[in-house]
């Protein structure tokens, strides 16, 4: 299949262009994606020429026009780069005879409702759609109309067109912003979510849709992306500047599958400048050697790193309900396990012991009610450990008893 992507080095078309060369290249394998295969991606971009244009338009199998100006000097130059180029495309198309299917991404400001009203680029995507639709009525080609409301997404650009990229460029970065109202509620698609309705297109699979003003109904005079999330500026900064504070609390917050929180997350720390990716932690450290803790998540426990000293003994108490789980990672240790108490005959339960080193790979699981500790065999090496627990370590309760295993 040979594919075109007009505005290909924009936010929309550059997330789209590396998914498609990922099937192209291999890299993408999933099943139902080869069935584009041999792939071949045409990308077109202000830099190319009207004769790359023209001989793409005759050999495409399905063009995705992505191109359009967003923040013109000029108001007429929505016009002119919306409707405009929209028109070439398609001209060009139709002097090819070339009866592919062909994808627009207008904008839920065509719909000229409420705030939209008085939309200069609203009206200029209206445009574009009626262009659109009178190509297909006159040559029979498919076209795909979609109305994303406001995109957000690695690669999108800050202080442009974006406040979530703004935002998140702002405060990663700890630059100033204004939020000018925090009840404002936008609705918001992710890229990732764009771009996978984008091949569900290629596939024939797109989800058709009509439109009542901004509400999106039943119908198939257009297509749309149903993964959208309706939150306000507010929220959206209260959870950005949580982001924020993660290399200082160590605390990740719930990021259910699919949810507003993880995609904003994701999109956050693509803005992070890339100098400033490292930061430290902060370790416990004593003569036996240092635990230092790495994150933590509500309801998915804790994972720090455990350094034991050579021949050192660490560990002997246990837990109610506090449980972990060691990995060590390099060095050579003795873990040692018992239960607590007395069996009926008044005598000690008998101990457990597992031996671990960094080439194994054994995790060791220490559970409630258990005594335990672990030991470094070697006279000259560090022993390290990887360590899990169901709960971040909480000092007014860190349900942690001494006991000698």
């Amino acid at each position: 299949m040979k594919v075109l992507v007009t505005g290909a080095k924009g936010f929309m078309g550059r997330n789209l262009c590396e998914s498609l060369k990922a099937i192209r290249d291999g890299k993408d394998r999933r099943k139902r994606y080869q069935r584009l295969l041999p792939l071949e991606v045409y990308e077109y971009d202000r830099g190319n020429t009207a004769d790359e244009l023209d001989a793409w338009c005759a050999q495409s199998d399905f063009v995705f026009n992505l191109a359009g100006v967003n923040r013109p000097k000029d108001p007429i130059q929505f016009m002119e780069g919306n409707f405009g180029f929209a028109n070439d495309l398609l001209a060009a198309l139709e002097r090819h005879e070339n009866r592919c299917p062909v994808m627009l991404a207008s904008s839920v400001q065509a719909s000229l409702e409420g705030r939209f009203a008085e939309s200069e680029y609203g009206k200029s995507k209206l445009a574009g759609e009626s262009l659109f639709r009178s190509y297909s009525e006159r040559t029979g080609a498919p076209v795909l109309i979609y109305r994303f409301p406001n995109v957000y997404g690695k690669w999108c650009r800050p202080r442009y067109n974006s406040v979530v990229a703004t935002f998140c460029d702002a405060i990663a970065n700890s630059k100033p912003y204004e939020v000018s109202d925090p009840a404002v509620e936008l609705e918001l698609l992710y890229i990732d979510d764009l771009v996978e309705e984008m091949l569900k297109a290629l596939l024939g699979e797109p989800h058709r849709c009509g439109y009542d003003g901004l509400d999106m109904t039943e119908g198939d005079d257009f297509c749309a992306c149903p993964a959208t999330d309706k939150v306000s500026l507010g929220e959206i900064v209260e959870l950005l500047q949580g982001f924020k504070r993660v290399r200082d609390t160590l605390d990740i917050p719930n990021m259910a599958a699919g949810s507003f929180r993880k995609k904003l997350y994701s999109t956050y720390l693509s803005y992070i400048d890339i100098e400033d990716l490292a930061y430290p932690l902060k370790p416990n450290k004593d003569e036996r050697g240092s635990f230092t803790e790495i994150l933590h998540m509500d309801d998915y426990g804790q994972v720090s790193v455990n350094i034991s000293a050579p021949r050192v003994v660490k560990g002997n108490h246990w837990h109610h309900t506090k449980w972990e789980k060691f990995l060590v990672v390099s060095g050579e240790g003795l873990i040692r396990e018992r239960r607590i108490g007395f069996d009926e005959n008044g005598e000690r339960f008998p101990v457990a012991e597992y031996r671990v080193n960094g080439a194994d790979r054994l995790v060791v699981e220490m559970v409630p009610g258990m005594a335990h500790s672990i030991e470094n065999l070697s006279d000259t090496r560090d022993l390290v450990t990887l360590i899990w627990a169901n709960e971040p370590f909480d000092p007014e309760r860190p349900d942690t008893y001494f006991e000698e295993v």
